[in-house]
């Protein structure tokens, strides 16, 4: 007696040619093309999820560095103000970037106090 397995066959190309819908050209109509697109895509989406976090380190960073330009103070002073004020920690108490970017952007008051304690805490 032979195996038939033609409806999970088709299920399998159907949910690649789903997945592939919109596709350029016959990368959305033949199989094996589809298949390959469909899983190069899905290791670029693994990849920018990854990625995705250290491109929105870097725009807190520059953030945070641009509003402690505006208070007369570079990024690394800051930070290093800050660590030895113990506001902020290597191991992840206190303020991390994140915040200080929003305190940055929403409440300048608040982020040149910190700047002041910054340059206080390094001297």
């Amino acid at each position: 007696m032979r195996v038939k397995n033609s409806v999970a066959t088709h299920a399998r190309r159907k949910k690649i040619l789903k997945a592939a819908e919109g596709y350029f050209g016959s990368k959305h109509l033949l199989f094996k093309t589809a298949k390959e697109q469909v899983l190069k895509g899905w290791k670029y989406a693994y990849q920018s999820r990854r990625d995705r976090k250290s491109d929105f380190r870097k725009l807190w960073i520059k953030r945070i560095n641009a509003a402690c330009h505006m208070n007369g103070l570079s990024y690394s002073r800051f930070i290093d103000g800050l660590t030895k004020a113990g506001i902020i920690s290597k191991t992840g108490e206190g303020l991390n970037r994140k915040m200080l970017s929003e305190l940055a952007i929403n409440d300048p008051k608040a982020f040149a106090a910190l700047c002041e304690t910054a340059k206080k805490a390094g001297k």
